[in-house]
């Protein structure tokens, strides 16, 4: 078996494992900024070994950045860059407050914003690489070998680093350092739920099945003084003091319709999201609202939203999940098949919470945020590298020990499996169904067998349902109304184009780029085993052949700029799907590795 190689290159070590967390913290978000930023502004890098100058016109600035990996995928791995022109025999470092601010007022101009307009975004960046200083500082004091309370868990609060190609993925505003202990999954926070006792004629919501979503909650409220003839409704800690601002609740309150309890009952656990909380011994999750901004959006849940999920579960129920379980038994949707809040007017409240599937209850066979499994790992605190790069690398060292195989051969391997048990049942269920969804890393999950290769998969959250409009007419007569009152049917053209970013360029792109960026396997290599797997899917199903058509073969496909989306002060889950974010034309790396 051939190991993967250590990750100190003639570049030097790898500035994510400096023995100071504040700036191994500094090294990370610049690099992701800068990752996020040639990507998005189509700027070529260079091979290992060489620098990539950029500059920075608008504020004068010049830097050299160390390429220590260059990725076919663009996950591409940088050391630290350095001014230049400065006329120092030694030049100076760039820092990310430096970076963020030449990239974003280089940015800002050229869109034609005014300079200041930067400010939000150079802002967030910093917020970010404040709240990753903190998750390293606090896992590095951890005794060696400290893991999560349950398998799930410990992948879900795996991310420390955020999201690779978003600028700033873990800022988080408007709460205090304390607070963040206990709400954030990266130090390993919980916190009992904040309950209120409402009314129920004030009491809205609506199950999959018909079920009272009270008689769902009580057993999670157990232990609760509620007043006679109240129901509860649960809420974020941080959300159960904003809401009591907004003039709907306040005046619910003033009129003794709805009572704030404070915290009760057992803890409950943030996932990767923050706000979606688990508990190994209830039977849901839940999405709770949270109006904090967290990246590039506030997280509050729309009732939109929340009615799609209840009938997207409808719809699973009527025929594609049997379809799934008999075609693809491996693989599951977790549904948010359930809903709550207080207020009757029809606007939200801040109160809206979603009930999602819980299968995980500890033990082997937990499903795996696949975003915690790929995420990037510093060292210990010593200067030396981490004994494996991330969980994923972990999982495929184990694999190539149990097959006897190259650490090359066992990604290959992974790659595979993971495809047969997530990426072909949802371009199936598309091509039969014309059902798509959202299935970034963060929102799809996996089992590992005992040599450590995917076993099973799932997909999480009703925020990313998608029917083709060529298939509204078989939906209809397969569940009646189920396209009424929500947004659900768009153009065929436009589901492809959002499939391509979600499962291509963010899901199976990234797991690619992973792997090489992590040396685990030579990127090449796995992009012609993809492109193979999905031709002999083009071949066997036809109802796929636009999709699969637009993945092999055409030269640029559309992708979120999660960067610009940022510098353009964009709120994600605000206004029309078309243009909640910024999105660009990107090279479509799987044609060029088949030419």
């Amino acid at each position: 078996m051939t190991l993967p190689p250590n990750r100190t290159t003639a570049a030097g070590p790898d500035p994510l494992d400096h023995p100071d967390p504040a700036r191994a913290a500094d090294a990370a978000a610049t690099e992701t900024l800068l990752r996020a930023y040639v990507r998005e502004t189509g700027t070529p890098v260079p091979p290992a070994g060489h620098d990539l100058e950029l500059g920075f016109p608008a504020s004068g600035l010049r830097l050299a950045v160390p390429v220590r990996h260059r990725s076919a995928t663009g996950w591409h791995r940088f050391g630290t860059p350095t001014v230049l022109g400065t006329g120092h025999t030694e030049p100076p470092a760039a820092d990310v407050a430096l970076v963020a601010s030449a990239a974003i007022r280089e940015s800002t101009t050229g869109r034609g914003h005014p300079a200041h307009l930067g400010t939000d975004a150079t802002a967030r960046v910093l917020n970010s690489a404040a709240r990753v200083a903190a998750h390293l500082t606090a896992r590095r004091a951890e005794p060696a070998g400290t893991t999560g309370p349950t398998p799930f868990l410990d992948a879900e609060q795996a991310l420390l680093l955020g999201h690779p190609f978003h600028p700033a993925p873990k800022s988080r505003e408007e709460a205090t350092a304390h607070e963040l202990a206990a709400w954030s999954p990266e130090l390993r926070g919980s916190f009992a739920l904040h309950w209120f006792a409402a009314h129920p004629d004030v009491v809205v919501g609506e199950s999959w099945d018909g079920r009272p979503v009270t008689d769902l909650l009580r057993p999670l409220a157990a232990g609760l003084d509620l007043p006679a003839g109240t129901v509860p409704v649960p809420a974020h800690p941080w959300q159960a003091r904003e809401v009591l601002q907004r003039p709907e609740v306040r005046q619910l309150v003033d009129d003794g319709l709805l009572h704030p309890l404070g915290p009760g009952g057992d803890p409950w656990h943030p996932t990767s999201s923050v706000r979606t909380v688990h508990r190994p011994g209830a039977d849901v999750m839940l999405k709770l609202s949270l109006g904090m901004r967290i990246t590039n959006s506030r997280r509050n849940n729309l009732r939109g939203e929340m009615r799609l999920g209840v009938s997207a579960a409808r719809l699973l129920a009527a025929g594609p999940a049997a379809w799934l379980r008999a075609e693809h038994p491996e693989f599951g949707i977790l549904r948010d098949f359930a809903w709550i809040s207080a207020g009757t007017s029809g606007a939200e409240t801040g109160l809206e919470t979603a009930l999602r599937d819980n299968p995980f209850h500890g033990g082997t066979g937990e499903g795996l945020c696949v975003a915690g499994l790929l995420a990037e790992r510093t060292g210990p605190g010593d200067g030396t590298a981490p004994r494996h790069r991330s969980l994923l690398a972990a999982a495929v060292t184990r694999a190539a020990r149990a097959h006897g195989c190259t650490v090359a051969e066992a990604a290959a391997r992974w790659l595979e499996y993971y495809l047969d048990v997530l990426a072909v049942p949802l371009i199936r269920l598309q091509a039969r169904y014309g059902i798509a969804l959202e299935p970034h890393h963060q929102n799809t999950l996996v089992s590992l067998g005992e040599d450590g290769l995917p076993a099973a998969g799932w997909y999480r959250d009703s925020q990313g349902y998608y029917l083709a409009a060529s298939r509204a007419a078989d939906i209809e007569r397969l569940l009646p109304g189920a396209t009424d009152g929500v947004e659900l049917v768009f153009d065929d053209a436009f589901v492809d184009e959002r499939v391509g970013y979600y499962l291509f360029i963010g899901n199976l792109l990234g797991l690619v780029g992973a792997m090489g960026a992590q040396g685990l396997a030579a990127e090449e290599d796995l992009l012609r085993l993809l492109g193979a797997r999905l031709e002999r899917l083009r071949a066997t199903e036809p109802g796929a052949k636009g999709l699969l058509g637009l993945l092999l073969d055409a030269p640029v496909l559309r992708c979120k700029g999660n960067y610009l989306t940022c510098v353009d002060g964009l709120d994600e889950l605000v206004g029309d799907v078309h243009t909640q974010s910024v999105y660009i034309d990107l090279p479509n790396p799987l044609a060029e590795a088949l030419r």
